[in-house]
């Protein structure tokens, strides 16, 4: 008996004097709310996403951070408070983050797009344009009017990727179709964006879209209105039951595990990481009651194309607004020119500001 106590206490003074695992510490700024129910309550659900399927990993956050010098701030504090992921999140983020990972040569920073890098900051995104095709494959099947709207914050890269590939999407389908362009200047104005909703539905749009932080403002407009509605960031069905179409969303929890992952067992690159629809980390939402069962399979058989790499979104022939041929036929655009991409495409009705 005082054997066997004497083991238990020997095994309990071995457990105690091993070291425990320590936490890696997981920093995420927003530029807006983590509740938009869209660009960044979309981040946030790859940071929950994290900190479910991770056991060794603990998350802070901090959200409305402008993209200016305050971002640097913010992500010092995290710095010193013993972060050693962070996720910047906004486009405008970029430069700011990569002064501080300069300065702090430990720490991984992981921002969201751009084409920049440096030792221990690399890029995250996906090619969620291929979402916003295949979205408007499905506008194309549906318009009456022929007539869409897109409600748009920056003409950045990333935006005119989506205004060009939803409108390519539509045209595929239905080659009179126009999408209208509305710019907001801002990432996050609830009265712009309605106002802009509005004014695109009043000129004859009768399918809305958008690349503005949060689709509530424009779906519920369309909705009230009795047009339709396609989605961006996070699906916004429940706000549309009548109009919602589908939408393009984000899935970046898995990405996020695979980037914490590289950091914690030193597989850690300073590379551009790009996910799609085949890796999951962007994809279509589930389609509205207003897709027919037959425009709902031609937007799936599109998809698969897509994913079989049989079809590719940018592929020539790529045409301008004012008819210039930008890429011609057999030939395809490289993830740097569509990260960089500053046109419009023919049969968009707007002006780059």
């Amino acid at each position: 008996m005082k054997k066997a106590i004497r083991t238990l206490l020997a095994t309990s003074i071995l457990a105690a004097s091993l070291p425990v695992a320590a936490e890696t510490k997981v920093g995420f700024i927003y530029v807006g709310p983590k509740t938009d129910y869209g660009y960044n309550y979309a981040q946030d659900q790859g940071r929950l996403y994290l900190e479910e399927h991770l056991d060794d990993v603990e998350t802070v956050y901090f959200e409305n951070i402008p993209e200016n010098a305050d971002v640097q701030r913010v992500m010092e504090r995290m710095v010193r408070s013993g972060v050693e992921v962070v996720f910047p999140t906004s486009y405008g983020y970029l430069d700011h983050a990569l002064k501080v990972a300069e300065k702090y040569p430990e720490v991984h920073f992981a921002h969201s797009g751009g084409l920049k890098t440096s030792d221990n900051l690399m890029t995250y995104f996906a090619e969620i344009d291929q979402a916003m095709y295949l979205s408007g494959v499905a506008a194309g099947l549906t318009t009456e009017t022929n007539q869409l709207g897109f409600i748009a914050a920056h003409p950045i890269p990333q935006v005119l990727r989506n205004i060009n590939a939803f409108t390519r999407g539509a045209r595929s389908v239905n080659p009179d179709v126009t999408t209208s362009v509305i710019w907001t200047s801002s990432w996050s104005d609830p009265t712009k964006e309605a106002e802009a909703a509005e004014a695109l539905i009043s000129d004859g749009a009768d399918v809305l879209t958008g690349h503005v932080d949060s689709p509530i403002n424009y779906v519920q407009v369309a909705e009230r209105r009795g047009v339709y509605s396609v989605g961006y960031h996070a699906d916004a069905s429940q706000f549309a039951p009548e109009g919602w179409l589908v939408g393009a969303v984000w899935n970046w929890g898995p990405m996020m595990v695979d980037i914490v992952n590289s950091a914690q067992d030193g597989t850690w690159k300073s590379e551009h990481l790009r996910g799609d629809l085949l890796t999951g980390a962007a994809r279509l939402s589930d389609f509205g009651s207003a897709v027919s069962e037959e425009d709902q399979q031609t937007v799936l058989d599109r998809q698969q194309a897509i994913m079989d790499e049989e079809f590719r979104v940018w592929a020539g022939p790529v045409v301008a607004q004012d008819g210039t041929v930008l890429v011609a036929e057999g030939d395809v655009m490289t993830l740097e020119e569509t990260e960089k991409m500053d046109f419009l495409v023919e049969g968009v009705e707007g002006r780059l500001k």
